[in-house]
């Protein structure tokens, strides 16, 4: 694979993935791309970002009876979602310390589908958890605006 220049970092030369290669190839969706790449499952590093987005996600569970812990949670995921494409910079440079393959493309295709999209899975549950909350409390609400109306039409007639 030849060499390419990394995102924003034109001083650093790294290999090209193979993940760039194949979307340069315009033929492999998603899917293939991720079932192609011959990621190292058993790499110390990525059991490790396993077991972080397996925390997460527990996290995400626990956290719907702590309304703060579920925010704070839900601030950090987004946050780290957001600082992605750094910590892509920053991998891609530092590569040959912590893995066997050069996984960090300019275009963030491997950090976008192992590291950002679980995290924006967990922060999408949470999202759908407050949108269900807001239309349950909207809904007790207008019931018993209902009940409070009935009650006061029932006072009203009977004087």
């Amino acid at each position: 694979l030849r060499s390419c220049l990394v995102g924003k970092l034109p001083h650093v030369r790294v290999r090209r993935s193979l993940a760039a290669s194949l979307l340069e190839m315009g033929e492999f969706g998603i899917w293939e791309l991720v079932t192609r790449l011959p990621i190292e499952w058993s790499e110390p590093w990525l059991i490790g970002l396993i077991a972080f987005h397996v925390l997460c996600l527990l996290i995400t569970y626990v956290s719907f009876r702590f309304y703060g812990l579920q925010i704070i949670h839900f601030l950090c995921m987004v946050g780290l979602v957001y600082f992605a494409e750094y910590i892509n910079e920053v991998a891609a440079i530092n590569w040959r310390s912590f893995t066997k393959h050069q996984y960090f493309d300019s275009r963030g295709m491997f950090i976008s589908l192992i590291f950002s999209a679980p995290l924006l899975f967990n922060a999408l549950i949470i999202v759908i958890a407050w949108v269900y909350k807001t239309l349950t409390v909207m809904t007790e609400l207008k019931t018993l605006q209902q009940k409070r109306r009935a009650d006061k039409d029932k006072k009203s007639k009977a004087e």
